[in-house]
C-alpha cells in the first residue's frame, strides 16, 4: 500500500515570477476543460471505430474475445516488451492461486535505435534463461514444447490473434526496418537463430490487453485497463455491435477488447511552449501524462527560468530531471526542502536558496497535476463512451478500472490528483466505478 500525503506545494509561500504565473495559468485544468477533453476522447473513439484511420485514436481490434474467469489451471509462458524493460514470465495457475517466475532485463538504449534483428535477438535471448532455470529447478527437459504469448507495447495492426504488423514505434524507439513487418514473425525468426524452437507463439497482445486478462483472473468486473508508466495506453471491453468497422462475419461474440492507443490524442489539450519543444506533433497526450516526459517538461521550464529570471544563479549546468527525481522532490516535507536542494545541486550543479527550492516544487506540482488530471479525463471519456454506446455493459453495475504502471504505482501525488479528479466527475455522472 502506498501512503499518499497531502501535497505541501499549494501552501508553499514563494515569490511568483512571470514564467511561473503564466505556466500555472496555461496548465490549469478546470472542470469545463476536463469535460471537453473527456467528450473529445469519446468522440475520437467513435470516429476511430467507424473506419480505420478515422481519428487520432487508432481503436485497434485485438481479436481477444474471451477473458479469464478465475478458474483456469495450467502452466503458461509470456514474453513482454515495454518501453524500458523486457520480461519473460512463467505463470502457474491453480484456480485463484497464481505462482509467477519473472526474469526482467532493461533494454539497452542502443537497441532502441538499432536493427530489428538486434532488438528481437535480445528479446528472445531471455527465454534461454527461463529454459535453463526450469531444467535446474524442476528437471523439465529443455526441448519440451511450450506455447508462449507475446505482449508487445507498441501499435500494431492485428489481422489475427497471433499476427500483427507494426504501425509505428513510440517511447523513443526508432527502428525503421521493423515498421510494416509482422512482429511475431520477427520474434519467431530470432528464436530460430537462437535454437529456441521449443517455443511457439500462440497469441500477440498489447501490454494493456495483457494486463486486462491478468486482472480479470482476480476480478471479473474489470472493464477498463489504463497503463501509466514510461508511456500510456488504455483498452476496454466493447460491444461488437457498437463497432461499425467490424465485419459481422469476423465476430460472433457479444464483446471484444479494443486497444485505443490513446497516446496520440491531441484535441483541446492545454499546451504550452515547453510541451511544443518535445516534438508534440506525435503522441501529444502521452507526452503530457506519462512518466517518460514529465521530467523533460519540468526541466525545460526550469532552464528557461534560469535563463530569463536567474532562477538557478549565474552558473548552472543544463540537464534533465527524471520523473523519479520529481517524485522525490515533490514528497520532500522538510522545512528547508533538503531533498529538493540536494537533487538540484546534483542535476544542475548549483546551490539553491529556500525560495528557489519552493519555486522548483511549484513547477513540478503544476506539471504533475496537469498530467494526472488529463489522464483522469481520458478515463472518464472511455467510461462515458461505454455507458452511451454499449447497452448494459457498465450502467448500474459494479465496474472496475484497473490502472497499472510505474508512474501511477510509485508517484503518490500523481495518483492522488488522478483519483480525486476522476472520482468527483464520476459521482456527478452517477457512474459507479472502482479504481
Amino acid at each position: 500500500m502506498v501512503a499518499i500525503r497531502s501535497s505541501n506545494s499549494n501552501s508553499l509561500s514563494v515569490s511568483t515570477t512571470p514564467i511561473l504565473t503564466n505556466l500555472q495559468h496555461n496548465c490549469a485544468t478546470p472542470l469545463p476543460l476536463l469535460r471537453h477533453v473527456a467528450d473529445s476522447i469519446a468522440d475520437d473513439m467513435r470516429a476511430g471505430m467507424a473506419v480505420d484511420g478515422g481519428s487520432s485514436l487508432k481503436m485497434i481490434l485485438t481479436y481477444v474475445d474471451s477473458l479469464p474467469t478465475g478458474q483456469e489451471k495450467g502452466l503458461f509462458y509470456a514474453l513482454d516488451i515495454g518501453g524500458t524493460n523486457c520480461r519473460v514470465l512463467r505463470v502457474k495457475l491453480d484456480g485463484k492461486d497464481i505462482d509467477i517466475k519473472k526474469i526482467s532485463r532493461e533494454i539497452p538504449a542502443e537497441l532502441k535505435t538499432g536493427t530489428s534483428k538486434e532488438l528481437f535477438g535480445f528479446i528472445a535471448s531471455g527465454l534461454w534463461e527461463l529454459v535453463n532455470w526450469e531444467f535446474e529447478k524442476f528437471g523439465i527437459q529443455k526441448d519440451r514444447k511450450r506455447e508462449i504469448g507475446f505482449t508487445f507495447s507498441f501499435p500494431v495492426e492485428q489481422t489475427s490473434i497471433s499476427k500483427g504488423t507494426l504501425i509505428e514505434w513510440t517511447k523513443e524507439f526508432n527502428i525503421s526496418d521493423t515498421i510494416g513487418e509482422d512482429v511475431v514473425a520477427c520474434l519467431v525468426e530470432a528464436m530460430k537463430e537462437l535454437e529456441l524452437d521449443m517455443f511457439s507463439v500462440t497469441a500477440l497482445v498489447n501490454d494493456n490487453v495483457g494486463t486486462l486478462a491478468g486482472v480479470r483472473y482476480k476480478d471479473g468486473d474489470v472493464k477498463v485497463v489504463v497503463i501509466l508508466g514510461t508511456g500510456t495506453n488504455a483498452c476496454y471491453i466493447e460491444r461488437t455491435k457498437a463497432i461499425p468497422k467490424l465485419n459481422s462475419q469476423d465476430h460472433v461474440t457479444k464483446d471484444t477488447i479494443i486497444n485505443t492507443e490513446w497516446g496520440s490524442f491531441s484535441e483541446g489539450l492545454p499546451l504550452t511552449e515547453f510541451d511544443l519543444g518535445t516534438d508534440l506533433g506525435k503522441q501529444a497526450f502521452e507526452k503530457m501524462v506519462s512518466g517518460k516526459y514529465l521530467g523533460v517538461i519540468v526541466s525545460r521550464i526550469l532552464l528557461e527560468m534560469a535563463e530569463s529570471e536567474n532562477l538557478l544563479g549565474e552558473h548552472y549546468t543544463p540537464s534533465v530531471l527524471s520523473t523519479r527525481e520529481l517524485n522525490e522532490m515533490q514528497q520532500d516535507d522538510s522545512d528547508d526542502l533538503e531533498i529538493v536542494g540536494s537533487i538540484s545541486n546534483k542535476t544542475f550543479e548549483v546551490e539553491t536558496t529556500l525560495n528557489m527550492r519552493k519555486t522548483v516544487v511549484k513547477v513540478i506540482d503544476t506539471i504533475v497535476r496537469r498530467g494526472a488530471r488529463l489522464a483522469g479525463a481520458g478515463i472518464v471519456g472511455i467510461l462515458e463512451k461505454m455507458e452511451q454506446d454499449s447497452e448494459g455493459l457498465i450502467y448500474g453495475k459494479r465496474s472496475v478500472v484497473a490502472i497499472d504502471g510505474s508512474l501511477y504505482e510509485q508517484y503518490p501525488q500523481y495518483k492522488l490528483y488522478l483519483n480525486e479528479q476522476s472520482r468527483s466527475y464520476l459521482v456527478q455522472r452517477n457512474l459507479n466505478m472502482w479504481f
